[in-house]
């Protein structure tokens, strides 16, 4: 870099410390730096993603004007993240343009007014942002409804279809369910219907990369623009809760979702179980997770099957318009392929596969011999400790607050014991977990009740014969 430009990049600085203000200033441009001047383009950088995003976002146009101050022809900002110099091969990143273009008069003069537009499709937008990658394949088209899943498409639909300044009718959204049932489909369904049109910023993030982003912030001193540029988003999508670990990073969560909440910005969220499951979360975000709008995607039934099944061989036709797939392997697909939507996509790949390897039409033995590992034992049915509560209340004449509540007297005692003792054995939460769900009891407590009942049953034969009856009722 010349000495001439050198000189130029610290007056463009200056002015732009007088334009902002020094508080501004040091946050966002503090660690801006020149790389490159041409005849009508400057190329700046900056060190972390989060800086590229908000500054292209707020401060295009005083970047630019600051320039043009200075040399007058420049009509195009090119600002990208620059890499490490430690880093072996270091990738080059595509400058993310800020097009500027002189509007014209009626007379054919220049106006004095510049136009900042960021050029960049909906993709380069959510990657700026630190964003999880996107399936352009998951999109409320090719998603499938059914008596499952109704509620949950329809809610996602109305979060999709909202405008900046619209009020916001359930907040946060809250999707949970099995494996393979959909719920990635529809938080990356709502990200792009949302971004597509739109003037509303809407992100997906995963858990995992919600917690790397905030992590990798706080290594590079940088959490402030981690923070500002997430509480810009208009629409904050996260999927897979469940897997947010560590104090700090759910702390941040926690305020980050209280700021979007209070501004009026949409949240939707994913798990694979209710909020009150989340025993790795922290009660405040649990609690305000479930004062929202909290919706369970049910098991697929055979009708919801086979509409999937039907979706994915028209997308696969697109591609291989002879591949064909007779009824009765489609029915028997929907029968025998129960456990979740990615397996049936499976089994679709297949069966194109070896259709068009093989150069061989598909049928019912193929089918059979191509798919049976996919054929697997039904799930049990997953048990909550308010449907245990809820059955142990009533075979025993209690009411569940009896059950929840400090009082020792025998007829509740008992009952509550049998219930601590049916909630270590019948789920998959722990002790501590336990205990708090009975009234915030403490772990102890809860091993106390499950050794007693597993005591009794092996010499009292009515209480085994209770136990045993209490379990079929709880898994039919």
């Amino acid at each position: 870099m010349s000495d001439m430009e050198q000189d130029r990049w610290s007056r463009v600085k200056g002015r732009l410390r007088t334009s902002v203000g020094e508080d501004v200033y040091t946050s966002w441009f503090a660690r801006m730096d020149l790389e490159s001047v041409q005849q009508e383009s400057v190329h700046l950088s900056v060190p972390t993603r989060f800086l590229k995003s908000w500054i292209q976002a707020h401060y295009a146009d005083r970047v630019l004007s600051c320039w043009q101050a200075e040399m007058p022809e420049v009509h195009r900002v090119d600002l990208t993240v620059r890499t490490p110099m430690r880093c072996a091969a270091p990738a080059k990143e595509t400058p993310a343009p800020i097009d500027v273009r002189r509007a014209e008069r009626p007379e054919g003069r220049p106006a004095p007014e510049l136009r900042a537009t960021a050029i960049a499709p909906v993709s380069a937008n959510h990657d700026a942002l630190g964003g999880s990658p996107l399936d352009p394949r998951l999109t409320f088209g090719s998603f499938v409804v059914g008596r499952s899943n109704t509620l949950a498409h329809a809610a996602a639909r109305q979060v999709a279809e909202g405008r900046r300044g619209d009020s916001v009718m359930f907040n946060p959204l809250y999707i949970h369910a099995g494996v393979g049932l959909g719920k990635t489909h529809l938080l990356q369904a709502v990200t792009w219907a949302g971004n597509s049109g739109s003037e509303r910023k809407v992100l997906y993030l995963t858990a995992e990369k919600f917690m790397y982003g905030f992590v990798a912030a706080l290594k590079t001193q940088n959490s402030l623009a981690f923070k500002e540029a997430l509480r810009g988003i208009d629409v904050l999508v996260i999927d897979d809760l469940q897997f947010l670990q560590g104090k700090s990073t759910q702390a941040e969560f926690c305020h980050t979702l209280n700021a979007l909440i209070d501004a009026g910005r949409q949240v939707v969220i994913a798990a694979d179980r209710p909020p009150s499951d989340l025993e790795s979360l922290d009660d405040r975000v649990r609690s305000r997770l479930a004062g929202g709008l909290v919706v369970e995607m049910g098991s697929l039934g055979e009708d919801l099957r086979l509409g999937i099944l039907k979706s994915r061989i028209a997308a696969a036709r697109a591609h291989h318009a002879s591949f064909d797939v007779p009824e009765l392997v489609l029915d028997y697909l929907a029968r025998t392929i129960t456990h979740n939507g990615r397996d049936l996509e499976g089994a679709i790949n297949r069966l194109l596969a070896h259709s068009k390897l093989n150069a061989q039409p598909v049928t019912l033995e193929m089918a059979e011999r191509e798919v049976r590992d996919l054929i697997r034992p039904q799930e049990p049915k997953r048990i909550r400790i308010e449907d245990i509560q809820r059955v142990v209340a009533r075979q025993y004449n209690v009411s569940r607050s009896d059950l929840l509540s400090s009082r020792r007297t025998a007829n509740v005692v008992r009952p509550r014991q049998v219930a601590m003792y049916l909630a270590k054995t019948l789920t998959l939460r722990s002790l501590p977990e336990i205990g708090r769900r009975f009234g915030g009891r403490d772990h102890t407590t809860v091993l106390h009740a499950v050794r007693k009942i597993e005591a009794l049953v092996s010499k009292d034969v009515a209480l085994s014969e209770e136990v045993e009856s209490l379990k079929r009722q709880l898994q039919e």
